[in-house]
């Protein structure tokens, strides 16, 4: 990831290669972005927990979803210690990255145009995601 964080979860390269499919290695390990509208995650409607596809980590609660209209699976507030965030700059925009505070997966971005309570949209990439139902 090029920082020298720590997490509690590190594996090496070949061990996440291994370990994720081809989606969730260039998403949570090379930064990626999966295209709008391509996560079947979009259309969960069922409770559970929204989990870290690269370790486990409970990330977001079915109840902070909603439709943004963005393509991506979006949430208005994590669970808490779940993410970290960082600066963005690699499209020429500041942007607010999104990763998992356990293994440092990038999930996604997070944006100030969020409903109530929080106005946060923390709009993630739905290969970096596994859904438990409750």
């Amino acid at each position: 990831m090029g920082e020298t964080t720590n997490f509690e979860v590190e594996k090496s390269e070949e061990e996440w290669k291994r370990s994720l499919s081809p989606a969730q290695y260039q998403v949570l390990r090379r930064h990626g972005t999966e295209p709008a509208g391509a996560s079947p995650l979009n259309a969960e409607k069922r409770q559970g927990e929204f989990l870290c596809a690269g370790c486990g980590a409970a990330l977001f609660d079915s109840d902070t979803k909603y439709e943004s209209g963005s393509g991506w699976p979006s949430f208005y507030a994590p669970r808490q210690g779940s993410v970290g965030t960082s600066q963005d700059k690699s499209l020429l925009l500041n942007r607010t990255e999104v990763h998992c505070a356990r293994c440092g997966g990038h999930l996604g971005h997070v944006f100030e145009d969020g409903p109530a309570p929080t106005g946060l949209r923390y709009c993630m990439n739905g290969a970096a995601l596994d859904f438990q139902p409750k």
